[in-house]
């Protein structure tokens, strides 16, 4: 388990480098079935920027722990990427969509940290 956070924390580092808003970090590990320990959440304010984040996720965590994702969805369009590394998946997000999808709200027995974002 200390494995998934170490990762998230990562994560999370790497989305504040791009400047990544509204940073959630969906935590269900105690969830008995659920489909990963850990989400991150996050957006950023255009396709071009949600495309950024998304990049500096993957060459960050290649660089700094040789880790690959399972798979990415989304980069053709960049509205809503999705970076899948088994124990934790990424979500980064248009605000329109992550507002309308509410993804971190989904699990009611997750708990939810809030990251403050750096201006």
């Amino acid at each position: 388990m200390k494995e998934g956070k170490n990762l998230v924390n990562d994560i999370v580092v790497a989305c504040q480098e791009k400047k990544a808003k509204d940073i959630v970090i969906v935590d269900m590990t105690d969830l008995p079935g659920s489909i990963c320990q850990y989400f991150v959440i996050c957006e950023g304010s255009s396709p071009i920027q949600v495309s950024a984040i998304s990049d500096e996720i993957i060459d960050f965590l290649k660089k700094k722990k040789k880790e690959r994702p399972i798979s990415v969805d989304g980069l053709k369009e960049a509205r809503w990427v999705g970076i899948d590394y088994g124990t934790v998946i990424v979500h980064v997000f248009v605000p329109e969509l992550r507002e309308f999808y509410n993804i971190e709200h989904l699990w009611a027995d997750a708990k939810l940290e809030s990251i403050p974002d750096i201006d």
